[in-house]
């Protein structure tokens, strides 16, 4: 990340998003699977905890009993989720770790809020957001800089013209795909 910038170089809530995705809930900064809300959280006794979980959560043994049940979850959680991790995952997960930990707490936090935001969302329109992701990671370099520039420099207005743009064109392939996928092909009789 650069230093000298105190504003998201990014600038795409997508992108953003999901890299909190993946760094939030490898390292317990929250639990991504909310409890039901009708329930309080339970605690997690340390003794249901493998040999391996407690090992790598030692730090907090002395205390696991006075953390609230919601972080407790959270660390057995990404503790478990550490554990089934290839070598190369961990690798991965320590290199955005620290990104994470390297951005401002106004960022953080503001990261934390669109992965709450992206939650919310019902699935069609998280797989829709994922899918955009792909799409623009597959696009070459340099037009990913000229979108990122775009959205950075557009007004509050202007992005939600962007973001209904891509609504209306995501529709129109939908439809297109519908369409051709009832067209009758060649060599086969219609349904």
């Amino acid at each position: 990340m650069n230093n000298n910038n105190k504003r998201c170089p990014l600038g795409l809530s997508a992108l953003l998003t999901l890299l909190l995705a993946v760094v939030a809930p490898v390292f317990a900064q929250q639990d991504p699977t909310p409890a039901p809300p009708a329930s309080a959280p339970s605690s997690v006794p340390w003794s249901s905890l493998s040999p391996q979980q407690q090992k790598l959560l030692s730090r907090f043994g002395d205390q696991w009993n006075n953390l609230p049940p919601q972080r407790q979850q959270a660390l057995a959680h990404g503790s478990q989720r550490w554990l089934g991790m290839s070598p190369e995952e961990r690798g991965l997960a320590r290199q955005r770790f620290n990104q994470w930990h390297s951005l401002p707490p106004d960022q953080r936090e503001a990261l934390r809020q669109r992965w709450q935001r992206f939650q919310s969302l019902p699935p069609g329109e998280q797989a829709a957001v994922r899918q955009n992701y792909r799409r623009f990671e597959q696009l070459p370099p340099e037009q990913r800089k000229t979108l990122r520039e775009r959205w950075h420099n557009a007004t509050p207005e202007e992005r939600q013209e962007m973001l209904q743009r891509g609504r209306e064109m995501r529709m129109k392939r939908q439809q297109q795909h519908a369409q051709h996928m009832q067209m009758p092909r060649p060599g086969r009789s219609p349904r």
